[in-house]
């Protein structure tokens, strides 16, 4: 009765984990950061500071890094709690703002970090997240989580491209309504800048 008290529990916390992992990985680093991440890394400014960066001691960098990480975790910390309190909006509000920031630093890991990894703690904490990562991925509930995620995924599309062919398509009715619908709104606009 214990052991299966013991395992459920196990069980509840590796899904737990398992969510907040994926929660984190598909909706905020793939839909939101990631973009911003390769907009960042696009900019031709940061490219020159990317230069600079590879010139900064080792010690700045990290002094740099860990003020920035702080900085981005202590931004999610207080979206929690502003959450919890049931200021919702403007938990989301500060969270939303944490997002580019987060980016930014993750943009500044990869850019600097052969440097980041001379610090000896610092290459064992990045390789122990590393290896909890990797733990985490071989879960049979993470396999089971993804291969769920991943027909949802396909049904969204699915139903996502059914709606696009069906209203947005070019020759559909829906179109020609509200291109008609437009050109009536143009050419009235139109009449009364003549007068």
């Amino acid at each position: 009765m214990v052991l299966k008290i013991k395992n459920r529990i196990i069980s509840l916390l590796q899904l737990l984990l398992v969510l907040t992992y994926i929660i984190f990985e598909e909706l905020i680093w793939e839909g939101i950061a990631k973009p911003i991440y390769t907009f960042i890394h696009s900019l031709k400014i940061l490219q020159k500071i990317e230069e600079k960066l590879h010139s900064v001691n080792a010690y700045v960098i990290l002094v740099l890094f860990v003020v920035m990480l702080a900085s981005v975790e202590t931004l999610g910390i207080y979206a929690g709690v502003l959450f919890v309190s049931g200021q919702v909006l403007l938990g989301l509000s500060v969270y939303l703002t944490k997002i580019p920031i987060a980016a930014f630093t993750f943009w500044m890991f990869r850019v600097t970090e052969d440097k980041l990894m001379k610090f000896g703690w610092f290459k064992w904490i990045y390789e122990k997240i590393m290896q909890a990562i990797d733990w985490l991925k071989s879960l049979q509930v993470y396999k089971d989580t993804m291969y769920r995620l991943k027909n949802v995924k396909e049904i969204f599309k699915q139903w996502k491209n059914a709606i696009k062919e069906r209203y947005f398509k070019n020759e559909s009715p829906f179109v020609q309504r509200m291109k008609k619908f437009y050109q009536t709104i143009k050419g009235f606009l139109d009449k009364d800048d003549r007068y």
